[in-house]
């Protein structure tokens, strides 16, 4: 990360988040900004009206007015109009947040999420927080929030009339304070969760070796040390005899540019990694792979992307799936296709959508997403089962559990789950032990991998097992080389 940030604007590729993650530094080219669009009189227009009405109110207002409150409130309806949730002007305090973030700690609860802005054609559409993932190893992971829940009250207060700004500050404070979250999950499982926040530092990397002689390689964020921490991981499994490779990008919210591409080049000796576009021909570009070849040719991989992959793991996804160099397993990706610069205006700044990015095959996945070659869903509950859940955690059952038993053995979990059963609940045992063993983990750090109740990762370590991993690949390959065809 660039030292001084006073003229520079930096690229992020994450979405709005209690977590976010500032990105490389680019130079903002204001001259190639103003050329676009409409001529320079109308433009110089606009702004002379603006600038009159701005100082008629100041002098004539009933009341005495401060100019940042004018100038802050002018600037967050002109980027709101824009109508894209990933264009933002930057208060003071967002700045701050923002900056604590590039530093690499800062007291929250860990979970990165999106707001949706109020549309008039839409009057239907929950404005509620969503999590579009938790950062792992946090008190957000530990509580068991998952993407695709979202948060309908903040310590009481009914978060869909709050902005951004709103909720970033409820979230964030000094660790060791507490916050209370309600939880929406589905269509009526309602629960509050209360978080203890923390110091949080993003972590990038897990690995670990899976029975059978695969390499098992979490990139949690893509920063800076994600290449570095790809590098090492590869070489420990290179020291152990890997035999396969399983890349989890499962959850990961995105991160640099040049992260992913550096990564991407681990995998890849040549094509397209990604590109830019953009009506402001500065923002266009091509990233292609380097001879930087790490993973042998030979090596299967496959890649776990789900509803909580987005941005940067979508560029690796995608790459390594467009370069026929992957297979994917698990569930469309979320679909972040767009770039955004960050400026900072004095103490103040804005965050503005500048271009969008492609995939090898030209695809644009956002609001689509990346679908993988096999798709492994979690069961959905079914609204009797969402009812039983909803009173067992009203009821604080498995939190009971965990506090009365912190050191449950496998036959204790069991015999508290058929009771569960017997008592009437229809939950499935799988989904009741999950969430017993989520309690029992929530004050440790979690494995690297769930052999037990993770779906997609059995999924991928069947493919590597199958030994059909190159017929299964040229399969998929040969159904996206059909649909990407002009013309079909």
């Amino acid at each position: 990360m660039e030292a001084n940030r006073t003229k520079r604007a930096r690229l992020t590729w994450s979405v709005a988040a209690v977590a976010a993650v500032l990105c490389s530094a680019l130079t903002f080219s204001a001259p190639a900004a103003y050329a676009q669009g409409m001529s320079q009189d109308d433009t110089q227009r606009y702004f002379s009206w603006f600038q009159s009405a701005f100082n008629f109110i100041l002098q004539n207002y009933v009341d005495e007015v401060d100019p940042k409150v004018l100038y802050e409130g002018a600037m967050q309806g002109m980027f709101d109009s824009l109508g894209d949730p990933y264009s933002s002007f930057l208060t003071e305090a967002m700045v701050s947040d923002l900056n604590d973030t590039t530093m690499g700690q800062f007291g929250g609860v860990g979970l990165y999420i999106s707001k949706p802005l109020p549309d008039a054609k839409r009057p239907d559409l929950r404005l509620y927080v969503e999590i579009v993932s938790p950062i792992e190893d946090t008190p957000g992971w530990r509580a068991g929030i998952m993407p695709g829940d979202y948060i309908t009250h903040i310590n009481g207060e009914p978060t869909e009339p709050l902005t951004m700004d709103d909720v970033l500050a409820k979230l964030r404070g000094e660790p060791g304070t507490e916050v209370t979250i309600t939880i929406l999950r589905g269509e009526s499982l309602s629960f509050d969760e209360t978080l203890t926040r923390a110091m949080i530092e993003v972590p990038t990397v897990k690995r670990a070796m899976l029975p059978g002689g695969a390499g098992y390689l979490r990139i949690i964020e893509f920063t800076p040390q994600t290449v570095i921490r790809v590098r090492e991981a590869l070489d420990y499994f290179k020291a152990n005899g890997y035999t396969g490779l399983v890349v989890d990008l499962r959850n990961n919210p995105g991160g640099l540019l040049q992260s992913v591409v550096q990564v991407a080049d681990l995998f890849l000796d040549k094509g397209v990694i990604v590109s830019t576009k953009s009506r402001n021909k500065y923002e266009n570009a091509v990233y292609s792979a380097k001879p930087d070849l790490l993973v042998p040719v030979a090596t299967p991989v496959v890649v776990l992307i789900n509803k909580g992959s987005a941005s940067a793991s979508e560029i690796l996804a995608g790459a390594l799936k467009d370069n026929k160099r992957a297979y994917l397993v698990g569930e469309t990706s979320y679909g972040k296709g767009s770039v955004q610069q960050v400026l900072e205006l004095g103490s103040t700044g804005f965050k503005l959508t500048m271009s969008r990015y492609y995939t090898p095959s030209d695809a644009n996945i956002d609001k689509v997403g990346i679908a993988p070659d096999l798709e492994v869903r979690e069961p959905e509950l079914t609204p009797e089962e969402e009812a039983s859940l909803t009173e067992l955690l009203e009821k604080d059952t498995f939190a009971t559990f965990a506090k009365t038993n912190p050191s449950a053995t496998p036959t204790q979990i069991d015999a508290f789950v058929q009771g569960l059963r017997r008592s009437g609940s229809p939950v499935s045992e799988r989904v009741l032990k999950k969430l017993v063993r989520n309690q029992l983990e929530r004050t440790s750090i979690a494995p690297p991998f769930d052999l037990d109740y993770d779906l997609q990762l059995k999924a991928a370590m069947d493919v590597l097992a199958s030994g059909q991993y190159l017929t299964l690949l040229a399969s998929a390959l040969s159904v996206h080389d059909v649909q990407s065809t002009p013309g079909n």
